[in-house]
């Protein structure tokens, strides 16, 4: 491992993958560089005077008010376990064992997680359909209202916002109508934790709303896929009242790590410090570099980018579809010239910008597609053929998830009820979830993926799946 990060690295590699400082220039730009040089020694435990992840009242304290004050919200909590935990401990802490969570088809894997540690029922909201690309837009008010009216029991709603291609939901619409039914509104904005800070530092104009300025009570931020902190560090931010901030406390405790890295808790401090000395500039920049690259690529022949409403635009997505390339090819391209992506989704490609780019990386990128138009790929018609055949399947008809279990090889498991979830990674999606029948069109879109040598999750080693007796 050691040996192929090194040899990665020596490249000089351009990232369009997270994390989001995209190495240590950032770090070394704003005079951080001593600790990079010293934090191996820097990792230690909880010796006096370094304060208790889950009793915190000294430099941890510190840093989790940094970040309240940074999004304006009553409290923020380090997260050394990624988003994940602080999704799975946002659920446990709102909704009761056996009772309803009002949740998008499309949330993270840890969201499924969660209903199996809480004995938690789902009730699927639907996100709108993008039919151009084949991919998830955002959840309607309308949907959330339909899932309030049909499930009055439920005690909260998640939704991810934005998604993983930077499409978000209207948080404040959304917001509006879980309060007046009286539930918690959870937002997993992973991929959105920059957006607030767009904003507070004057470069957010037609950007998307911080979730926390929308309303919603309990909000996630992965700080480390888009701003300057270590991957695996997050924020929990607590912005209401409605939630006991104790039992959130205690939720939170009993899914982290008892030996949590000050490593990652230190690179959330830096990240603190860095926009509240140098926000404005950093942000400026990135807005700068984002702004550039979608001017350039207009005039590139045969490159679209994908456009929706309420668009996090520091998500670039990619279209060559019309020179026959889709996204796999693309990402293939591009790497041979040695830029690296984040995700491609039939003809997408996308490139996660972070705070870490430069107008360098925007420039050589920009070259690399100009230099593709114009020379043109040799696509076979078999290769067009190929990527057309396989759409993500419509999903099976829903009904309760299992309680007893059992594994089935894929073919045997047309028509059992999934109980558990099935999910190509990335994006850590499930396409299949429990609950839901599985189809011969989805065993056939599993073979297809696994054919393809594509990771999907929840299918064993021997084929099997996991379903109802």
């Amino acid at each position: 491992m050691r040996d192929f990060l090194l040899q990665h690295t020596s490249k000089h590699p351009v990232s369009f993958h997270m994390p989001g400082h995209k190495g240590s220039a950032i770090f070394r730009k704003y005079g951080y560089g001593e600790f990079l040089d010293h934090f191996a020694d820097c990792d230690v435990t909880e010796i006096p005077g370094a304060d208790n992840l889950f009793q915190a009242e000294g430099i941890i304290m510190e840093t989790q008010r940094k970040y309240a004050r940074l999004y304006d919200v009553e409290h923020s909590y380090l997260q050394i376990n990624g988003t994940s935990g602080g999704i799975i401990a946002s659920i446990l802490a709102t909704v009761k064992p056996g009772r309803k969570l009002i949740m998008a088809r499309n949330c993270h894997k840890s969201v499924f997680n969660a209903l199996t540690l809480g004995n938690i029922q789902p009730v699927y909201a639907q996100p709108e359909l993008i039919s151009e690309y084949g991919i998830s837009g955002a959840v309607s008010p309308a949907e959330i209202e339909r899932c309030i009216r049909e499930n009055p029991d439920a005690d909260a709603i998640i939704l991810p916002s934005p998604n993983y291609y930077g499409i978000c939901s209207d948080i404040k619409a959304i917001s509006d109508i879980a309060h007046e039914a009286g539930k918690v509104l959870i937002v997993d904005q992973a991929h959105g934790a920059h957006l607030k800070f767009f904003h507070k530092f004057g470069c957010g104009e037609g950007m998307p709303m911080a979730a926390e300025d929308c309303g919603a009570d309990l909000v996630i931020n992965s700080i480390h896929k888009t701003l300057a902190s270590l991957t695996q560090s997050a924020v929990l931010n607590l912005n209401s009242s409605r939630v006991d901030r104790y039992i959130l406390e205690d939720k939170i405790q009993a899914v982290e790590s008892t030996s949590p890295s000050y490593i990652l808790m230190s690179f959330l401090d830096i990240n603190a410090d860095l926009l509240n000395e140098y926000g404005t500039q950093a942000m400026g920049q990135w807005r700068d570099h984002i702004d550039f690259f979608y001017q350039e690529a207009k005039s590139i022949s045969g490159l679209k980018i994908m456009v929706a409403s309420n668009m996090d635009i520091t998500k670039i997505n990619l279209d060559m579809g019309a020179l026959g390339i889709d996204g796999a090819k693309l990402e293939q391209l591009l790497m041979e010239k040695g830029i690296f992506s984040e995700l491609y989704t039939g003809d997408i490609l996308m490139l996660m910008t972070g705070i870490g780019n430069t107008r360098e990386h925007m420039e050589k990128t920009l070259d690399a597609l100009r230099e593709i138009a114009a020379n043109g790929v040799d696509v076979k018609p078999d290769d067009i053929a190929h990527r057309k055949a396989y759409k993500i399947p419509e999903a099976g008809k829903l009904c309760d998830v299992p309680r007893e279990k059992e594994f089935a090889r894929l073919d045997a498991a047309e028509g059992k009820i999934c109980a558990g979830s099935i999910i190509p990674y990335p994006p850590g999606i499930p396409f299949v979830c429990p609950g839901e029948e599985i189809t011969a069109d989805t065993v056939r879109y599993i073979k297809a993926l696994r054919a393809d040598g594509e990771k999907v999750i929840g299918v064993n080693d021997k084929g099997e799946v996991l379903v109802g007796k």
